[in-house]
């Protein structure tokens, strides 16, 4: 879901955004680092005028291939894993908001303090402005404080829905019948643009 002229992932707005960024460009690098020994091993063995026919195992190179791809998956796993725990951490909301997905639209509910409650439509194309994004502003924005703790209380209506905020790397599945939880915090003020990363109902 990028905007105007983005070609990599959106700016974070939250921690843990910042370490699923890092994360991607980790697995990256060794994703590189793979292609380049496989290229030059391909190259190398091109170039090659000796032949090796009558060789029929190589105890030390399947022993080095087999423990190289794990200990490989063994940097990749520890960070996701680290990840995947900071992900599901709690710690004590300063405010609850209540998000319930409906065929096209979502309902928004603060209840901490004055319970206010809202629907947030898509603007159709001929009311758009110039300034807008197609399929991403709304009529009613939500309000989040920035750098303290938020949890997000998601379900569904009607169908499945998936309600998420790329820049604050929140994804979270809205299912009729189930309250699902998660929570981040907000490191810079800005305009942030999420919506269903599901097809609704399949």
């Amino acid at each position: 879901m990028t905007t105007w002229l983005n070609m990599t992932l959106q700016d974070s707005a939250s921690p843990v955004m910042e370490q699923l960024i890092y994360f991607h460009d980790h697995a990256l690098m060794i994703m590189l680092m793979i292609i380049t020994a496989v290229f030059y091993t391909m190259v190398s063995i091109i170039q090659n005028k000796q032949t090796s026919r009558f060789m029929l195992e190589g105890q030390m190179i399947e022993t080095v291939w087999t423990i190289a791809p794990a200990i490989i998956l063994v940097f990749i796993a520890i960070p996701s894993l680290r990840l995947l725990y900071l992900m599901d951490e709690i710690h004590n909301p300063v405010m609850t908001l209540s998000a319930v997905g409906h065929q096209w639209y979502w309902s928004y509910e603060y209840s901490d303090f004055t319970k206010v409650e809202f629907d947030s439509y898509m603007i159709q194309q001929e009311d758009q402005q110039v300034d807008t994004f197609r399929l991403l502003d709304t009529d009613n924005r939500i309000v989040l404080p920035m750098n303290s703790p938020v949890r997000l209380i998601v379900t569904a209506a009607d169908v499945l829905h998936s309600w998420t905020v790329p820049s604050l790397g929140v994804k979270t599945d809205a299912t009729p019948g189930r309250l699902n939880q998660v929570s981040f915090s907000i490191n810079r003020p800005g305009l942030l643009y999420g919506q269903c990363s599901e097809i609704c109902g399949a």
